[in-house]
């Protein structure tokens, strides 16, 4: 056991003081009831961090994925410690109340696997999520803790055929409003509902998912290929072994940590990557989220300049026409990032956890197909897949996803909606015409509470026919699978006096992703008239539990929707002899 025969006499380990000394008897006690040895006591404490559930297809198999991790851990000298947070999911979830819980359980998941690393003192941590908000829960969590950490992805679903062509959860989706406009049978619809998801897994399209794994491997906190193998393969058994393996050497070096990581070039990085591939536009949420557990400020602002400098070379769903399970077989993330290294639209210095730099972790990747990925020199576009507009309906900012859009402007009348479900029932009996705009307010952080996602809407309205011949602009989400003129995290919010608040039905209002604007076009007089009379919406009833917490706590969606300080910091204690 040790010198003293108290316990470990290894320093530096933040989890020496859980073990050794005197008075740590009772402590070693309980290791002993889960069946630790001297020693099992004596080594490195690795929390082994999932998601897994039967919530959703996304983690139902992510505890088997993490046993590779626990094995590998095993073999290099570690101790693994196995727990589990919750997962949200957002296709469940969707277009009803409960999608109040999905951007609420980031903060939740981040919050949870803090207080277990912190509360047990683990000297490293391996995560694994699956769904649209673990995945950025986690990482916030790695950062937050700046344990070393390894995340991993637990791989999107294979891709589906339907009538001979590839297929996903989205035209399900779409398949509804197709059905209420006579375009498609019930029956049909029916029988692809039953063949959208064939395996486990996240969703295969570059909707949330799959892009913030992206961003996890262009961070350098996720290993190479973790990011885009599809959740069924065999190789992610590999990759978990991996995983438990550079754990303990990051733990064995000092690093690097995850703020090492985490710095202001790779932010920009992870903007960049979001933008060549045509990725959700919720990054725009999550990487300032990330941003801010390191204590830096990265705002919407920020991340518009990274797209705007950053060709759309990514030909991937919900614009273009492959998926994850595409770009793997190519070679996975690293071929975009070779490919935008060289064009000089990423940083290739900024570290991995490999111990090498991005530049070197991606330098064997194969040159792009041409047709899922575009060399940097011949774009689908010459800027990325994701606009933020500004103008006096958002003077702090919103996003659009302009990748795959035959039109970026839209001028009509405004339809103005207090909710989802608001709008949702003139979206279902078709109660709205070519050339309007559609706003959904009062679904902002604050005022939903909980930032709802508006892919119901979005994706009945596109299959009906009318997916870009109206607009629709709302302080909520959309999900990585939306698509059409589909605004979203305007800021500031209705709920706190936006200029979203103040629009009149059939106000004309302009929105041109050419010159990155959006407007409202009434004189200032009017809008300042408008301003002094508003008053804050009363809520149909009182707000508790979670949904108060999170409503009195949660900061504008500009700066990440996030409901702390950030740069948390842990002091890391001697036990007593």
């Amino acid at each position: 056991m040790s010198d003293n025969k108290n316990g470990s006499n290894q320093r530096g380990l933040r989890s020496r003081i859980t073990t050794d000394g005197l008075d740590r008897t009772p402590h070693r006690a309980f290791m002993r009831g889960m069946g630790l040895d001297d020693k099992a006591i004596s080594q490195p404490m690795v929390g082994v961090v999932t998601t897994a559930n039967e919530t959703s297809p996304c983690n139902i198999n992510l505890a088997d994925q993490a046993a590779n991790a626990v094995a590998g851990i095993k073999e290099m000298g570690g101790t693994p410690r196995s727990f589990t947070t919750i997962s949200v999911s957002d296709g469940i979830s969707m277009n009803h109340q409960g999608m109040k819980s999905s951007l609420i359980s980031r903060e939740v998941i981040a919050d949870s696997v803090e207080l277990v690393v912190r509360g047990h003192a683990y000297d490293g941590l391996v995560g694994y999520g699956g769904c649209d908000k673990n995945l950025p829960g986690i990482m916030m969590a790695m950062v937050r803790c700046n344990v070393p950490s390894v995340f991993s992805h637990g791989g999107s679903t294979l891709v589906s055929s339907w009538k001979g062509k590839p297929m996903s959860l989205l035209d399900t989706y779409e398949g509804i409003g197709a059905v209420q406009t006579g375009e498609m049978e019930l029956e049909e619809l029916q029988q692809m509902e039953r063949a959208a998801m064939p395996s486990i897994g996240a969703c295969p399209g570059q909707f949330t998912a799959n892009t913030m794994a992206m961003v996890s491997e262009v961070f350098g906190l996720a290993l190479p290929g973790s990011a885009t193998a599809p959740a069924v393969y065999v190789e992610r058994n590999a990759l978990g072994v991996a995983a438990g393996h550079t754990v303990m050497e990051l733990i064995k070096n000092g690093g690097p940590l995850p703020r090492d990581l985490v710095t202001h070039k790779s932010l920009e990085n992870a903007c960049a990557v979001v933008a060549a591939t045509g990725g959700s536009t919720n990054a725009g949420l999550h990487i300032p989220a990330i941003a801010n557990e390191a204590g830096i400020k990265f705002t919407l602002e920020d991340v518009a300049e990274v797209f705007e400098r950053t060709p759309h070379i990514g030909n991937m769903q919900p614009g273009g026409q492959y998926y994850a399970q595409d770009v793997h077989q190519l070679g996975g993330i690293k071929v975009f990032v070779k490919t935008l290294i060289e064009g000089g639209y990423l940083h290739g210095d900024t570290l991995t956890i490999m111990g090498c730099t991005l530049a070197e972790a991606s330098a064997d990747a194969q040159e792009p197909d041409g047709d899922i990925i575009r060399p940097a020199s011949d774009p689908i576009s010459p800027t990325g897949g994701l606009v933020v507009l500004k103008g006096n309906l958002a003077p702090d900012g919103a996003l659009i996803k302009v990748a795959g859009l035959a039109k970026l402007v839209h001028e009509g009348p405004a339809r103005v909606f207090e909710s989802e479900e608001n709008c949702m029932a003139a979206v279902r009996t078709q109660s709205y015409k070519e050339g309007d705009v559609i706003v959904v307010r009062n679904e902002g952080p604050k005022g939903g509470p909980g930032m709802r996602e508006m892919l119901g809407p979005t994706a009945v309205i596109y299959g009906q026919g009318m997916g870009e011949k109206v607009a629709l602009i709302t302080d909520g989400r959309f999900s990585g699978a939306t698509r059409g003129m589909c605004i979203g995290y305007v800021s500031p919010e209705a709920a706190a006096g936006g200029p979203l608040a103040l629009v009149h039905e059939g106000d004309t209002v302009r929105i041109d992703a050419t010159t990155k604007s959006m407007d409202l076009l009434i004189s200032d007089d009017e809008m300042a008239a408008r301003k002094a009379a508003w008053k804050p919406a009363r809520p149909e009833r009182p707000l508790a539990g979670v949904m108060q917490k999170y409503a009195d706590q949660v900061g504008s969606a500009h700066l990440g929707a996030v409901t702390h300080r950030g740069d948390v910091y842990w002091e890391m204690e001697e036990a007593q002899e």
